[in-house]
């Protein structure tokens, strides 16, 4: 069964002014894979079109194989917006055979970053060719994203490029404030504390932006368990870097890894999320922006830092009602 996340889910919390309304169903559709670009697509794209969300939520993305019901899916869409950078392959697959010749279909990591750009390391090694994916973290780059985005649905739809651009513009400034409120936080973490060990190394992008360290992860590249040797090294270094807080995943625990923070001394949190949005579907934490305020809240309070200004960021959508918006 495909999980659904539609624009209509995403809408505003409380102190937002968004009323998104039942629309009819004869609209763009618009197929997106992780729940974070999701979101992201939602805020640009409002009501005005159908967005449906290809990997359920709790589902490791890098694995995931669409159900034969997405092939008619992808048959139907309008547009696809994919993270790229490898990460989706056999989705990407399945949208190349299936869709409509002039439906694009966006890589958004590839147009964001360039090769010189890619980050490799224990989790992406340069040598099996797949950098790490995870640039949704890094809320620099999610502007890139969101343009990505409004520019396609500017080509698919000009109709609605006055529609599109005033949501992008909300939500650049959103992002821009957001990334304000988080660097401040963060410089409240001492700097030799700034260090990460996590379950999954989905934090390579937003280290390099914010001055952070990745000291490592605990799943290999092929996603499966470490050897005794790679939780040697990592014990060591980890040892070594001082490191006072290991991070786990509330999605897949890791009993390695709590046992590596028990050896070391370190601090065990094991509710970090990748791709899996807080709250529940039409809650405005479940959101990109729910999930990274979630995450940098629980990485400050574990590092030493002090995450009261962030704790009080107000999470909100910016997508405007299209069924309101003067045509």
């Amino acid at each position: 069964m495909l999980a659904s996340l539609v624009a209509v889910s995403c809408g505003g919390g409380e102190g937002s002014d968004l009323s998104f309304n039942e629309p009819s169903d004869d609209r763009l559709l618009v197929v997106t894979t992780v729940a974070p670009i999701t979101s992201i697509a939602a805020n640009i794209i409002g009501d005005r079109a159908k967005i449906v969300g290809l990997v359920p939520e709790g589902t490791n993305s890098h694995t995931f194989e669409p159900p034969p019901s997405a092939a008619e899916l992808m048959s139907t869409a309008d547009v696809v917006f994919i993270n790229g950078l490898q990460l989706e392959e056999p989705t990407k697959e399945l949208a190349e055979v299936n869709l409509a010749d002039d439906v694009p279909l966006v890589e958004l990591g590839d147009e964001t970053i360039r090769p010189d750009q890619y980050k490799y390391d224990f989790s992406f090694p340069e040598s099996d060719g797949k950098p790490n994916p995870h640039l949704w973290t890094d809320p620099t780059l999610v502007k890139v994203y969101a343009g990505l985005i409004r520019d396609t649905m500017v080509d698919v739809d000009p109709n609605g490029e006055s529609f599109y651009d005033t949501n992008f513009a909300a939500f650049s400034s959103l992002v821009d404030e957001f990334d304000e409120v988080i660097a401040a936080t963060f410089e409240t973490i001492p700097v030799d504390q700034r260090k990460l060990v996590t379950y999954h190394d989905a934090y390579a992008y937003f280290a390099d932006t914010y001055g952070w360290t990745v000291v490592g992860a605990v799943q290999p590249s092929d996603f499966g368990e470490p050897t005794a040797g790679d939780v040697i090294d990592l014990i060591e270094q980890i040892e070594a870097e001082k490191v006072p807080a290991v991070f786990g995943s509330e999605v897949f625990p890791s009993p390695i890894l709590e046992q590596i923070a028990n050896e070391t001394g370190a601090v065990y949190v094991d509710d970090l999320r990748d791709d899996d949005l807080p709250g529940e579907p039409g809650a405005v934490e479940h959101s990109w922006l729910g999930l990274m305020k979630f995450n940098f809240v629980t990485m400050t309070d574990a590092l030493g830092g002090d995450s009261t200004t962030l704790a009080a960021f107000e999470l909100r959508n910016v997508a405007t009602d299209e069924a309101t918006y003067p045509q």
